[in-house]
């Protein structure tokens, strides 16, 4: 199959083009390197060394034999670039990672706000457009969030892959409706796929686009099959208070024998999935999309936890002690979450668990760059709202080791 995988350099894009690449497909990566200049805003590195995507893709054609192409473009700004590319490669499947992914990052500022909101909603509007203007039949994979169901309002109730079927009460009585599951977007980001969602929806009932849209779990993890085979194919592994996500963030402060900083209670319960079966996840993705007029949806997520049960493993395991910081993000203190994912599992998805055998490799990843640690970089500074309180001054000074 020809795939073309947008934001294809990415912390999920990268070990996705080398995953798809590896099984057979063709691939061609679209970026405009947007991360890397992120880091150097943010002034701060991926704990791994990230070569440049050239290099990159040089190294995987020294050790697999196989070509992955790459174009350097705008999705959000050159539309008519983009529509160029598509009637050139008429890829049969695009996977859309191309979209600022942080949640943090998105409140870090107004500028970074819009930016987020610019960035991703235009991005992925442009991409629907021009595959209406070229005609092209390509199946659609979108990388989304569980976030766009909120936390905690359901209670214990699981949470459906995407549709809830509701009444609507009329004078003949109950009406049935299908409809897209109630959006409650914790951030901008946040607010950004759920819009998605919207766009989506219109462009499969308008013209019958073929989309899906996977709502995952926190991705934790850095290396997979593909990207362990030579160093120069490492896998980002981020760190910082915008961009680390929270198990990476605390393997790597045990590593350091920084404290594992826990917001709040840690009592926030979420959804993960190791980046392995992200991998898979897109593949079984593009080979089983959509036949009707609707999206589908997918719950891409294989195990939840509370984050004070993950720091709690993490310390147990390093020695490490647990310090809990003032939370900067709107949300509860304490939820549940039951969440469906019957479809990946239908399709045949084994998901990797979090065991002590896979914790080690990450703090093996951890333990292997931890000199490229800058402990500055590492607690959280952007707030949802102004006037909350922020962790820095709370932060305790890690232990000698």
């Amino acid at each position: 199959m020809d795939v073309l995988v947008l934001g294809g350099d990415g912390f999920c894009g990268w070990p996705t083009a080398l995953h798809l690449s590896d099984r057979g497909h063709d691939v061609t990566v679209v970026d405009n390197l947007s991360r890397r200049a992120i880091d150097l805003e943010l002034e701060v590195d991926s704990l791994t060394p990230i070569r440049p995507i050239g290099e990159r893709i040089r190294a995987w054609k020294a050790v697999s034999g196989r070509d992955i192409g790459f174009v350097r473009l705008d999705l959000a700004t050159e539309y008519e670039r983009l529509t160029a590319v598509l009637a050139e490669l008429r890829p049969q499947a695009i996977v859309h990672f191309a979209e600022q992914r942080a949640a943090p990052y998105s409140m870090r500022s107004p500028q970074a706000k819009c930016y987020t909101v610019d960035n991703n909603v235009r991005a992925t509007h442009n991409l629907l457009t021009a595959l209406v203007t070229t005609g092209l039949d390509a199946a659609v994979v979108h990388l989304g969030t569980m976030g766009v169901y909120g936390y905690g309002w359901s209670g214990s109730a699981p949470i459906p892959e995407g549709y809830l079927t509701v009444k609507v009460p009329t004078p003949d009585g109950d009406i049935p409706r299908e409809i897209l599951h109630p959006a409650n977007p914790g951030s901008v980001y946040h607010l950004t796929k759920t819009l998605d969602q919207l766009m989506f929806a219109f462009y499969a009932k308008n013209d019958q686009l073929r989309i899906t849209d996977l709502h995952q779990g926190i991705v934790w993890g850095t290396q997979t099959p593909q990207t362990i085979r030579d160093e120069r194919l490492v896998n980002r592994f981020d760190y910082d208070g915008d961009y680390g996500t929270v198990l990476n963030r605390f393997l790597m402060q045990a590593a350091i024998g920084h404290p594992l900083t826990v917001h709040g209670s840690g009592g926030q319960t979420r959804a993960f999935i190791h980046i392995r079966d992200t991998v898979r996840c897109i593949e079984l993705a593009i080979q089983n999309p959509p036949t009707g007029a609707q999206p589908r949806v997918f719950n891409q997520v294989t195990e939840t936890y509370r984050v004070s049960d993950l720091a709690k493993l993490v310390s147990e395991m390093t020695g490490v002690e647990v310090a809990h910081l003032p939370n900067p993000r709107q949300e509860a203190d304490r939820n549940e979450l039951n969440v469906c994912n019957d479809q990946f599992l239908a399709l045949g998805l084994q998901p990797t668990t979090l065991s002590e055998g896979l914790l080690e490799e990450c703090t093996d990843i951890a333990a292997r760059y931890r000199h490229r640690v800058d402990p500055s970089k590492i607690v959280a500074r952007s707030v949802w709202r102004a006037g909350m309180p922020t962790s820095e001054d709370l932060m305790p000074e890690p232990a000698d080791r």
